[in-house]
C-alpha cells in the first residue's frame, strides 16, 4: 500500500516537490528560524504520514506537512 502525503490545503506530496512554509517555526535544537513564505526545494517524503525531509543549507530537517504548501 503507498502512503499518501498531503500538504495543508489537501495537495499531494511527492519527492522532489518543492514547498512553501505557511507559518513562522522555530527548530528544535538550533538556532534556525524559517520564515513564512520561505521556499524549500526537493524535499523528500518520510516513513510516516505528516512529515517530509527538508535539506536548508547544509543541515536537514524533518518537517510537519502541515505547515507546508506545495508550490
Amino acid at each position: 500500500m503507498d502512503l499518501v502525503v498531503k500538504d495543508s490545503n489537501g495537495n499531494i506530496l511527492s519527492d522532489g516537490d518543492s514547498v512553501i512554509v505557511n507559518k513562522d517555526l522555530k527548530v528544535k535544537g538550533s538556532s534556525l528560524n524559517l520564515k513564512r513564505g520561505t521556499v524549500i526545494k526537493n524535499i523528500r517524503l518520510t516513513d510516516e504520514e505528516g512529515e517530509a525531509e527538508c535539506r536548508i543549507g547544509k543541515s536537514t530537517i524533518v518537517l510537519k506537512t502541515q505547515f507546508l504548501k506545495k508550490k
